[in-house]
């Protein structure tokens, strides 16, 4: 699931058919995108952090054990306490699960973006496991909203 924070990646996206594919959840997501990257890709899912509680048992029993990478972009709903109370919670955690599961975390601003996906891919590809690029309001011109 998509929200406004990563809505522009998503619509740009969405013009390349072979591109992108919608998921109904996010352990969903991963599991076509690891399939995905057993098929020679390097796959991306898209999600809302509220979506991470929906695929962390994906990403530890099958990402990690087997080791198959994926680059995680998620829109960091709740980000400093900033949003409708039902984001908050994950908000102020997510990060820290996926880092305490094993999985690097970035979370550039719109100037470091392009040193954030270099790392991360850089993760990815080294240690073949996922990465996650949290994305904050403002960094690719979205808002929590």
């Amino acid at each position: 699931m998509a929200d406004s924070l990563i809505g522009s990646l998503l619509e740009e996206l969405s013009r390349e058919p072979e591109g992108y594919r919608p998921a109904v959840r996010e352990d969903i997501a991963v599991g076509l995108a690891s399939g995905a990257y057993l098929a020679g890709r390097w796959p991306c899912v898209l999600m809302q952090n509220s979506g991470l509680g929906y695929c962390l048992n994906a990403l530890m029993s099958l990402n990690l054990i087997y080791r198959i990478p994926l680059l995680l972009v998620v829109g960091h709903r709740g980000y400093q306490g900033k949003d409708a109370p039902e984001h908050l919670v994950i908000g102020r955690h997510g990060e820290a699960i996926l880092k305490k599961i094993g999985i690097p975390v970035f979370s550039p601003g719109a100037r470091d973006l392009p040193r954030a996906l270099g790392a991360a891919d850089s993760a990815m590809r080294r240690k073949r496991i996922p990465a996650a690029l949290f994305i904050r309001p403002g960094v690719l011109g979205g808002s929590a909203g």
